[in-house]
């Protein structure tokens, strides 16, 4: 990558609010996204984080400030001109949609097809390889509903990278997997920004995993910035009690220049 695709915004939040009815939700929001980055936004419950990402893809409209896409505003792009640089994958909320793993997958090709076009071989090219980056290619003539909540997941995922977008939101993506789908999923997403060039924006709530798979951080809490820069200096027990409100442990990872949480045990159970 040259220097200056390196240094490339993608995204550019820029002092954004905004408000659900009467509620205000996000305040005076403003980061930056480089193209190629993997970049973790944290905070406690009700932070803004999900609310935010639905921002940026424009499932939700309006706010105060202003975010621009690759210097672009974002209310320029047409929509499915919008869904060539940005693909989204939403928190999983149990709903199974009646669909094979493939017809699933190839949906994510919506921005290049017309009512009057058929699906081409670069489509099905997309979808071939978005299955077998996600190791799903032996789901892809069984229904959603046949799969595992962790399965599913891996096919979600599919279909965001057959979009073959140049940035990739990811809301919670491995909350309630097991441990063994949590590791797949983050090495693909590790392999799509490190071979591909994909930007990665994901929310979490595990800040250890945030510490140790991203480039920089961002933590909200009430809707506000309350940090931005590297996992090492997120990894401070003053600044993780300024973003949650409470003590936490830290101990040095045997592997990684970077302390990671450590849970504490109940107070009736310390010796």
């Amino acid at each position: 990558m040259s220097n200056g695709a390196a240094l490339e915004v993608a995204v550019e939040v820029r002092d954004f609010s905004f408000r659900l009815g009467k509620k205000a939700i996000l305040h005076d929001v403003s980061f930056t996204v480089r193209r190629g980055e993997y970049l973790s936004i944290i905070g406690p419950n009700g932070a803004g984080k999900t609310t935010l990402l639905k921002c940026i893809d424009r499932i939700l409209t309006g706010g105060k400030g202003e975010i621009r896409v690759f210097g672009r505003p974002l209310a320029s792009y047409r929509q499915k001109e919008l869904a060539r640089r940005i693909s989204y994958v939403p928190q999983a909320d149990g709903r199974v949609f009646p669909f094979t793993v493939e017809q699933f997958v190839l949906m994510g090709r919506y921005p290049y097809l017309s009512p009057f076009s058929s699906v081409g071989l670069e489509d099905r090219r997309a979808v071939r390889e978005a299955l077998e980056r996600t190791a799903t290619t032996e789901f892809a003539g069984r229904l959603l509903n046949t799969l595992s909540g962790g399965e599913r997941q891996k096919v979600y995922l599919a279909a965001a990278l057959a979009q073959r977008a140049d940035v990739l939101l990811l809301d919670e993506p491995t909350t309630f997997l097991d441990y063994r789908h949590q590791s797949e999923i983050r090495d693909v997403l590790a392999l799509a920004n490190a071979e591909s060039g994909v930007t990665v924006v994901t929310v979490t709530h595990d800040v250890n995993r945030a510490a140790l798979d991203s480039g920089r951080i961002v933590a909200l809490r009430d809707g506000a910035v309350v940090f931005r820069g590297l996992p090492r200096e997120v990894m401070q027990p003053s600044v993780l009690e300024r973003i949650y409100g409470t003590g936490l442990l830290l101990v040095p990872h045997p592997q990684a220049n970077v302390p990671v949480i450590i849970p504490t045990p109940s107070p009736e159970r310390t010796p």
